[in-house]
């Protein structure tokens, strides 16, 4: 059985700011700590510290939306894709990143959950102060 994880997380940037923090591998890898490729193009593959994430773009709306397929390198071959969709829109005081990961399998649930946490949205809070938001 396969779960969904949601996260709401608001930042002191501007949505089209993370959109593009995301969507900039040299940006992406400086903001999580971690080697980060990621295609600006409908198609194109992406992959996250070092090649221990991966997928690719379903749907991009530049500056609005992001539409993944998503996978742990450790994940067994017969468990299917997740997908990934983060919608990006104004805060008071900046921008928050709506988080739906779908289809994660059930026993790497609980993990994902903490791991977006921990390997994001505390590291990127992080490097936008350093960036001067």
């Amino acid at each position: 059985m396969s779960k969904t994880v949601e996260q709401t997380v608001a930042f002191r940037a501007a949505p089209a700011r993370l959109y593009d923090i995301y969507m900039d591998g040299r940006k992406h890898s400086a903001a999580i700590g971690g080697r980060a490729v990621v295609s600006r193009r409908v198609g194109g593959r992406f992959s996250a510290f070092g090649g221990m994430l991966e997928g690719r773009n379903l749907a991009l709306v530049p500056g609005h939306l992001i539409v993944q397929t998503w996978r742990g390198k450790d994940w067994p071959k017969r468990e299917l894709d997740s997908i990934l969709i983060l919608a990006f829109s104004r805060a008071r005081g900046g921008g928050r990143i709506r988080l739906v990961h779908a289809n994660v399998p059930d026993g790497r649930a609980a993990r994902i959950r903490r791991g977006w946490r921990k390997y994001y949205w505390t590291p990127w809070k992080a490097y936008l102060r350093r960036a001067g938001r």
